[in-house]
């Protein structure tokens, strides 16, 4: 698929949207956790040192936003700008990000569904797949977002 507008109509079931890749860096998980999720594994390194994780860890909630930054810069804001999202069905932690983490962001169309009662949009089930440098599965989610449909293409 080009770069062009993307739309209800153009998503298809198992179509992939890399979002690129960022390193995560000590210094904003120190800062984001400090203000949002002040727990000594997002705060302390030397606390954090003699948890289970072994180190400082990021915060979820600062890997979620991450991905919610990279998936507005490069998907949302560039090719499909959503309706609003009517929320997350699903949002799981299965690896911890540490500072230098590079963790990559991927999203995949699930399924689709016209709207019922506004034949101008649809409704787009995705999932978010996010790893790290190893390849290693550390955050996966599955959210909803409406779209409008192709000028002409409503019912």
């Amino acid at each position: 698929m080009s770069d062009e507008r993307i739309y209800f109509d153009d998503f298809k079931p198992g179509m992939e949207f890399d979002l690129g890749s960022r390193t995560v860096t000590e210094e904003e998980i120190l800062r984001f956790a400090r203000k949002f999720d002040p727990q000594a594994i997002h705060i302390d390194p030397e606390a954090a040192k003699k948890s289970p994780y072994g180190g400082l860890i990021a915060s979820g909630g600062h890997t979620a936003s991450l991905v919610m930054k990279m998936f507005v810069d490069n998907l949302l804001h560039t090719r499909a700008p959503s309706l609003a999202s009517p929320g997350v069905d699903e949002l799981r932690w299965l690896k911890p990000v540490r500072p230098g983490d590079t963790i990559s962001v991927k999203v995949i169309v699930e399924s689709t569904r016209p709207s019922a009662s506004k034949p101008d949009r649809g409704l787009v089930f995705v999932r978010h797949e996010v790893t790290n440098q190893h390849g290693e599965l550390a955050l996966s989610m599955r959210s909803k977002a409406f779209y409008p449909r192709k000028p002409g293409a409503a019912a």
